[in-house]
């Protein structure tokens, strides 16, 4: 006698992040995903999001190091897709990094970045071609590691790194409530609120939004 195996219905993937303030990450998250959040409780907050489809959600808790994760991404279909979703992060003042024509997990894409308040990184992205052989690029070693990214000197000047014109501050957001210390923490934790003696504490960094 067999036994017919079920057919599993799968309806979305599932991604729970730490975070330090919830009611900050809430304002993040609604300006990258575009909608409000279905599901707000102390500490807690869930975002349905359709496309693509994705139960997300925050949970405050206290903690140092980010940790193991690298980072997350949404994969589209085009260039073009890339930049729309570039213009709408502006659109809503979060501020981007691009890495066009770049060879990141032995294959050539396009892409652009944010910075959570957390420091989580995100990137949309296009596969312009695949399954690239091991020898060609040594950017593959550190396959789609944003810190490494950050460092590698792109196709533009425009993309230069943070760190070499930042104090460092770069390497963690600032405590709760508090303005950043200078532009680079501002970009890339996408802060608005920049101390009023920001200049002297280190250079701004750059942000590529060249089309």
């Amino acid at each position: 006698m067999t036994t017919e195996t079920r057919k599993i219905e799968t309806l979305k993937a599932h991604l729970a992040i730490n975070v330090r303030d919830v009611e900050q990450s809430i304002e993040f998250y609604k300006k990258m995903f575009g909608i409000e959040p279905s599901k707000i409780r102390t500490g807690y907050a869930k975002f349905d999001v359709a496309n693509p489809p994705l139960n997300f959600t925050l949970n405050q808790v206290s903690f140092g190091e980010r940790g193991a994760l690298s980072h997350m991404g949404i994969q589209v279909a085009s260039t073009e897709d890339v930049l729309a979703m570039r213009e709408q992060w502006h659109q809503q003042g979060l501020i981007t990094r691009d890495e066009m024509q770049t060879d990141c997990c032995y294959a050539t894409q396009d892409k652009t970045w944010v910075y959570d308040p957390d420091g989580n990184e995100w990137e949309v992205f296009v596969v312009l071609k695949d399954n690239l052989p091991e020898a060609q690029t040594s950017s593959n070693a550190a396959c789609c590691a944003p810190a490494a990214a950050v460092q590698q000197t792109a196709s533009s000047a425009e993309q230069k790194t943070v760190e070499d014109s930042s104090c460092g501050c770069e390497v963690a957001p600032p405590a709760v409530g508090e303005a950043a210390c200078c532009e680079t923490q501002a970009a890339k934790f996408g802060i608005a609120e920049i101390q009023s003696n920001a200049a002297g504490c280190c250079a701004p960094a750059p942000v590529s939004i060249g089309r």
